[in-house]
């Protein structure tokens, strides 16, 4: 018999390491990238109770240096998909049954676990295989993993103890069940971090889950993995798998044990699957939850009274930290004709000092983007903005080179439309466009940033006028689910700033708080009266 209320308290964010020369954990994670590039890992699927090898196998090699390789992984097939949804269901009554403390504690201990002697790990594996800087891999697989970890355990304790008022001779309980059925978790290549809170904030809820992460993101995803069976998570809870998209979409949105999907990439391939999934509702036990955080096109708006220094320092961090390969990076900025001059050649200057290579080496800003398919597709849009009467120009950058690695300059373009492509289209990688507006006519302009873009993620308005500040937090309600004043559109924090967009850009069901959880609960409302009535007549039905 168990007795006590498990609650556990609001975590404090995880703390950045700074990786200062000389510092310990300098010294250590340049270690482990020598370690890691000096091994070959063979990576299987994690089903079950099994590690499963194909023998069909993909090498795993860093963007910035391709001709390398750091091992291989074992691509599946239709029927290993399968296998892990048999495997989330056979797991689903013994997890879910299992005392919230013991499956909250799991969690912990990875988090703490990232937090010791794999925090290195975590770091080196989203460098070499993600192509990121110290720094970012830091915030991203070290400090936010370990934040949505935290977190989400103190979130889910809080909603347990959420409970109706009861009435004299009556007490009432909320039962908070996991969904009936499994979750799909598909995740992207861009944030290790999402790669692990996708499947764990529904796993911690007591739901089984099938995995499956961007093929570019295999190398990280299978140390998190790794840290989540030694922290004692039960076999089947979580099921890690290696097919294609369209391969998994099929076995998965026609299961009739489907209970929803955790999804972060392209606005494209989530309406496909809402549609599929819509088109197949009649074969589901329940409706499945969709919950989805998609493409951006975020904005970056400067007023006339902002400091030009604080407005190129939110241009070149948002828009080209990671490669601009953020959800949230700023990919089009409106600048007053007043400071436009002084932005630009303080902003070309930034931009040039920019040190762009392997992420081996440590002064390097920039590395390189996720594979080949992107460098052309970002090239192809700085070719055309080259072109003769293209109505653009180029600032600065627009280099492109992939013989070693898949590098692309930072690359500012100005825009003389502000329907420019590159103004509306979504990128994802380091180009950001920029458009000069009569520094007269900045309501007009907010119209314009809310109207350009089918995207709502992010956005940053840079103001020292607080009329200003006010007037576009109010005109650009509904354009930006996370909303920046005087700072860059990039950089949300668990705890602090819940994460998500709506319109074309997903559900903004705001990962890293209560709100996200909510979507992979079922509650059930339990009434019991102490005293039943025996007699079905009322009061109201005596007249004397």
């Amino acid at each position: 018999m168990q007795y006590g209320d498990f609650y556990y308290p609001l975590p404090a964010n995880e703390p950045v390491l700074n990786y200062a020369p000389g510092s310990a954990e300098k010294k250590r994670l340049k270690e482990v990238l020598k370690e890691l590039k000096s091994a070959k890992i063979d990576v299987p699927m994690y089903i079950g109770n099994e590690e499963v090898r194909t023998g069909n196998t993909i090498n795993i090699r860093p963007p910035h240096e391709h001709k390398h390789v750091l091992g291989q992984f074992h691509a599946g097939e239709a029927k290993h998909v399968t296998k892990a949804i048999n495997a989330a269901l056979k797991a689903k009554e013994k997890w879910s049954n299992l005392s919230w403390e013991n499956r909250a504690n799991i969690f912990l201990k990875a988090a703490d676990l990232i937090a010791g002697k794999y925090r290195p790990y975590m770091n080196g594996t989203t460098m070499l295989g993600q192509s990121k800087n110290a720094y970012q891999a830091e915030i991203d697989s070290a400090c936010e993993i370990i934040d949505f970890l935290r977190f989400n355990v103190h979130y889910l304790s809080e909603i347990y103890r959420q409970q109706p008022i009861s009435g004299p001779g009556v007490y009432n309980r909320l039962e908070y069940r996991p969904l009936e059925g499994f979750v799909f978790a598909l995740t992207p290549f861009n944030f290790t971090a999402i790669g692990g809170n996708l499947p764990t904030s529904a796993a911690m809820c007591g739901n089984t889950v099938v995995w499956k992460c961007a093929n570019t993101q295999v190398y990280s995803a299978q140390m998190f993995m790794r840290i989540l069976k030694e922290a004692g998570l039960p076999d089947g809870v979580i099921n890690l798998v290696f097919v294609d998209g369209p391969t998994a979409g099929d076995v998965i949105f026609n299961h009739p044990d489907f209970a929803g999907i955790h999804f972060t990439g392209s606005t494209g391939v989530f309406n496909r699957m809402w549609e599929t999934i819509g088109k197949n509702m009649s074969m589901y036990k329940t409706y499945p939850r969709i919950v989805g955080e998609t493409g951006g096109k975020d904005f970056v708006i400067a007023h006339k009274s902002a400091n030009v220094d604080a407005v190129v320092t939110a241009l070149a961090r948002g828009a080209f930290e990671y490669q601009g390969q953020k959800c949230s990076a700023a990919s089009r900025a409106y600048i007053p004709s007043n400071m436009a001059a002084e932005v630009k050649k303080k902003l070309v200057e930034q931009v040039k000092t920019m040190k762009m290579g392997t992420v081996e080496d440590f002064t390097n800003f920039v590395n390189a983007v996720i594979d080949e398919k992107s460098f052309n597709k970002l090239e192809s849009y700085i070719k055309d903005a080259r072109k003769r009467n293209s109505g653009a120009k180029i600032w600065v950058g627009g280099g492109c080179d992939k013989t070693n690695g898949y590098f692309i300059e930072p690359t500012v373009i100005e825009a003389t439309d502000p329907k420019y492509v590159t103004m509306c289209e979504e990128l994802f990688g380091p180009v950001l466009t920029v458009y000069i507006y009569d520094e007269n006519k900045y309501e007009e302009t907010l119209k314009l940033v809310d109207s350009t873009s089918s995207y709502a993620l992010t956005g940053a308005v840079l103001a020292t006028d607080r009329y200003a500040v006010e007037t576009a937090v109010n005109k650009l309600r509904n354009s930006a689910g996370n909303f920046y004043i005087n700072d860059k559109p990039t950089g949300a924090v668990v705890g602090q700033q819940p994460f998500g967009g709506a319109r074309a850009s997903g559900t903004n069901d705001k990962a890293g708080s209560a709100l996200n959880l909510y979507r992979w609960l079922s509650a059930r409302t339990i009434k019991e009266t102490f005293d039943s009535p025996v007699d079905y007549r009322y009061p109201f039905l005596q007249e004397k």
